[in-house]
């Protein structure tokens, strides 16, 4: 039954990132500044604008399901199985007949299963039409993460993907809470999961002008905010969570380990590639959210920017959160962590929400790496080059995605009243 004052909860989260397998190991290396990008191994790049991206290094996805289903899936859906399963195993949750119907799934991708649809077009020009995979089909569509999850983990509840490019995994989270919110599940595991680190990837990326050519320089290609900004690196990876319904939480004895209080969104509806220069339309996602959380702006103690590393974005960013926030905007630590894992794109929203949920467990704010020569245009604090000790009750995701969608999450530290 729908109850708006049903209180969503975080009880567990799984990440597979370019600077780990796992989520401790990813924040580990997210809080002493390191870099995950580096030459592009999962092809030969040599000839490609672009070398570099970040990678999930030594990823072996038998280690998470049977060779056979391995093969049967893209890359997409064996890191977001993979995030799954530690996530559930993190929540101290067991799927079993009692409560599988009560366990939803939403699993944004903002391409789907793009090496998969590569490798079989290569088939079918070079052999023909019969030597075409009948597994091409469940194994591109952008569903199939979140179908799989489901069949790896025997949750019947709600189950859809959503698609809103760089925003998808930040829509998955707002669509899953707002489920639980309605009554529609007691628990939904939840996030986005991205891999197109491949050669149509990468060329299509090129041709837009939108990556990072530093080749020469991996761990320094990615520097949001700063003067040098050429574009975005590609990354790929899995973010998961675990939402559950307060009550059952409690019921079960979970650890809690942060609430989510709120999700907006809109639309730019301006531009295919670019972003609304003035920040209007993320400013309303981000007022929306504020807004639905029933908090005041002075409330909010860290942001996790979008942050990409592109002129455009990086200082449409700049303008909404100084549209919003007015003069605290200066005093608000805000940092992108995108400086050292990268663009992870259909993930990226629910990777940078379990960041921010780390930090408020943790006090500490990673920072953005690489920002050596500030944007005269981007004069805010991004938490320069070095992790910041600070107490973060309340911390705030920004998500925007190509076609103009905007998207906002907000998590603060839970208690009891």
């Amino acid at each position: 039954m729908s109850n708006k004052n049903t209180r969503v909860v975080v009880t567990g989260f799984g990440v597979l990132s370019p600077l780990g397998l796992d989520a401790t190991t990813t924040w580990q290396a997210l809080i002493a500044g390191k870099s995950g990008i580096d030459r592009i191994t999962l092809f030969d790049a040599s000839a490609f604008e672009t070398k570099i991206a970040g990678e999930v290094k030594g990823f072996e996805p038998t280690n998470y399901m049977s060779p056979k289903d391995a093969r049967r899936n893209d890359r997409v859906s064996q890191l977001a199985v993979a995030a799954s399963l530690e996530a559930v195993e993190h929540s101290g949750m067991k799927i079993d007949a009692a409560n599988e119907d009560d366990i939803g799934i939403v699993i944004g991708s903002g391409i789907g299963g793009l090496t998969t649809l590569f490798e079989q077009t290569k088939i079918l020009l070079d052999k023909g039409p019969d030597r075409v995979s009948p597994f091409l089909i469940p194994m591109m569509m952008p569903n199939i993460a979140s179908a799989q999850v489901s069949i790896a983990l025997g949750a019947k509840g709600p189950n859809f993907c959503t698609a809103s490019a760089c925003s998808s995994g930040s829509d998955a989270i707002g669509s899953a809470y707002e489920t639980i919110k309605r009554g529609d599940a007691k628990v939904m595991i939840t996030g986005g999961s991205e891999a197109i680190i491949n050669p149509v990837g990468v060329s299509a990326f090129n041709a837009l002008k939108a990556i990072s050519t530093r080749n020469d320089e991996p761990q320094l290609a990615s520097r949001p905010f700063d003067a040098e900004h050429d574009g975005f690196v590609i990354g790929e990876g899995a973010g998961i969570l675990i939402l559950e319904n307060l009550t059952h939480a409690q019921a079960r004895g979970a650890r809690i380990l942060a609430e989510m209080i709120a999700y907006g969104a809109s639309a730019d509806a301006y531009h295919i590639t670019a972003p609304l220069e003035t920040g209007e339309g993320a400013a309303m996602a981000v007022q929306r959210a504020l807004d639905k959380a029933g908090i005041k702006p002075n409330e909010i103690d860290y942001i996790n920017a979008h942050g990409t590393s592109t002129p455009l974005n990086d200082r449409m960013e700049t303008k909404a959160i100084k549209r919003v926030f007015g003069d605290r905007a200066y005093k608000i630590p805000i940092s992108s962590t995108k400086s050292m894992i990268g663009h992870l794109v259909g993930s990226a929203g629910a990777v940078e929400a379990i960041i921010c949920i780390m930090v408020i467990r943790n006090g500490i704010i990673p920072p953005t790496i690489n920002l050596t020569h500030p944007d005269p245009e981007c004069d805010l604090d991004y938490v320069p080059n070095v992790a910041r000790r600070a107490k973060v009750a309340i911390a705030l995701s920004n998500s925007f995605g190509f076609g103009g969608h905007n998207s906002v999450l907000i998590f603060r530290e839970y208690s009891e009243e």
